[in-house]
């Protein structure tokens, strides 16, 4: 899980009174994170003559996006505490009522096809809330962001530049400009290289390094602002004097593109002159009808089952007294008109981790307090002690084939394509195997259709022991199905196989009447004097039933 580091007399003061470490480490895991560290009890670093200040080091969940800062740590504790009420979030526009817009070219699809930004007037930063500023980002990148892989932000001083923008992808020779904390102009494939002993900026390189394109925007006069995932322009970086900020975030996965855009403006939109607004910027984007305001804060609306919430608690509160404890874990809750047993839910912006009724329901214990839920045990449980049928019939088929004397082995569900198909004699039709997209090695490149691959490998592996050799293996393959919704489905196969010098055709044949005994199968043979079809060789009848 992530651990965030806060200035220790900065947080307490905006929490609104001093804590001990045991009454602050209480307060964390009352809500839910947890302390990890208080650097005022250890020897602190000496920087620029004079040593750090005391710092707390916290541990949060790594889908709480909004308490990888300072501003959410803050915010979201004193929401609990009750000493503040949910921010509302306003979209305001410009003074002259014109939104700054980014158009989007159709060649961004090639490399990352999704952009979204934002914009915070009059906003005041001091050193903190600088550095805050620049280490959300950075969390951010790290964390939900996948090493920029995904998303990548980039920030800007408004003032220095001028809309509308635009948002490209052009061959990295035909790309131009001055990076971030450099003099010197250089094109795109130059600054590849140039980066490529950066200890910081080198890690990120190959997400579009072999791209015939790289992604870059652009102001109204050509000037380039940022070419994501690397670096910013030098241009228009911000300082401690900066004002206005311009926010573009630019992603290959649209949903986490929306998380980011909105964690950033929402924890720091409360330094702006106007607290909690944001200035939305129009995405102008016809090629594929993505044409938008950014970002949308509006609240997601659902609803949540009282008697759900109570049974998963064990507790027996009202729709009002639910709705009172969301209160302070930053919902807006009420008491649904449709039935006794919902309730209606607001879900803030800064709450991305919130996807079902059980994310609030465990919001719901974390503000009742994990203490003081009832404990029962082993009266009560949340789960049913039976087995799935097709676990208790392998589990059967195990037993009696080693109690048969045989050996059970568990090779790797992957195998090489020749391993499936070649070396066992079959043809790939091209519908029946489910391929690795990007296999490692060329030992894994197909999820198996038969058992027998494992087996035959375990067998050449272990050529060196004595004879004969008996094992079995009861295991899942898998089989291409376009109905299915992941378009396979897994299969439970069950075989065994002989080594030794004779064929030990009745070994194995044995080992299958054993088995079929114990499942109580029954043996079909054709009479005599009497012809049909389906007597034509004598076999076991086995039927698939449900439950």
């Amino acid at each position: 899980m992530p651990t965030i580091a806060v200035d220790k007399a900065a947080l307490f003061k905006a929490l609104g009174r001093e804590y001990t470490t045991e009454e602050f480490d209480e307060l964390c895991f009352d809500y839910g994170i947890e302390l990890d560290e208080d650097t005022s009890q250890t020897e602190r670093q000496i920087v620029n003559g004079q040593q750090e200040p005391p710092q707390l080091k916290i541990e949060i969940p790594a889908n709480r996006y909004d308490l990888l800062c300072f501003e959410g740590i803050a915010l979201m504790l004193n929401i609990f505490l009750g000493r503040k009420s949910l921010p509302k979030y306003r979209l305001v526009p410009p003074p002259n009522g014109e939104l700054q817009s980014i158009i989007v070219h159709e060649d961004t699809t090639k490399i990352r096809p999704y952009i979204s930004g934002a914009i915070l007037r009059n906003i005041k930063f001091d050193q903190a809330r600088y550095n805050s500023f620049i280490s959300l980002q950075d969390k951010l990148h790290q964390n939900l962001a996948r090493q920029r892989s995904l998303v990548a932000i980039g920030t800007h001083d408004l003032d220095t530049v001028q809309g509308p923008f635009t948002y490209e992808a052009l061959p990295p020779k035909e790309i131009e400009f001055a990076p971030l904390n450099q003099t010197k102009k250089m094109n795109a494939e130059e600054m590849m290289t140039f980066f490529e002993k950066d200890k910081h900026l080198s890690r990120y390189l190959h997400i579009i390094r072999d791209s015939p394109v790289y992604p870059v925007i652009y102001d109204s006069k050509r000037t380039v602002c940022s070419m994501p995932p690397i670096i910013n322009g030098d241009h228009s970086k911000i300082k401690l004097t900066t004002r206005n900020v311009f926010i573009d975030v630019t992603a290959t996965d649209k949903t986490k593109l929306d998380i980011i855009v909105n964690m950033m403006v929402t924890m720091f939109s409360l330094y702006t002159a106007e607290p909690f607004t944001v200035e939305p910027v129009k995405i102008v984007s016809k090629h594929n009808n993505e044409t938008r305001q950014a970002p949308d804060l509006t609240p997601r609306e659902t609803q949540a089952e009282v008697s759900y919430i109570n049974a998963c608690c064990g507790l027996n509160l009202s729709a009002s007294e639910i709705c009172k404890l969301l209160d302070r874990m930053a919902y807006t809750a009420s008491p649904s008109k449709a039935s006794k047993d919902l309730i209606d839910v607001a879900i803030p912006p800064t709450r991305a981790d919130v996807l079902h009724q059980a994310d609030i329901m465990e919001d719901v214990a974390v503000a009742y307090g994990f203490n003081k839920l009832p404990r029962s045990f082993p009266s009560k449980s949340g789960t049913i002690a039976q087995p799935l049928l097709i676990n208790k019939l392998s589990d059967i088929i195990r037993v009696e084939a080693a109690m048969a004397g045989w050996t059970e082995v568990m090779p790797l569900i992957l195998c090489s394509h020749d391993e499936n198909f070649a070396w066992l004699n079959r043809e790939d039709d091209g519908k029946t195997a489910v391929k690795l997209a990007n296999p490692k090695t060329l030992e894994y490149q197909v999820v198996r259709t038969t058992l027998l691959p494992g087996l035959l490998k375990t067998v050449r592996e272990n050529k060196q022991h004595p004879v004969p050799m008996k094992m079995f293996e009861v295991s899942d393959v898998a089989f291409k199905d376009p109905s299915r919704e992941r378009k396979s489905r897994n299969e439970r196969h069950f075989a065994a196989a002989w080594y030794g010098k004779t064929s030990g055709f009745e070994v194995v044949h044995g080992l299958l009447d054993r088995v079929m005994l114990m499942l109580k199968s029954a043996f079909i043979t054709s009479e005599e004097g009497l012809e049909s079809k389906t007597d034509a060789y004598s076999s076991y009848w086995i039927e698939e039933v449900d439950g």
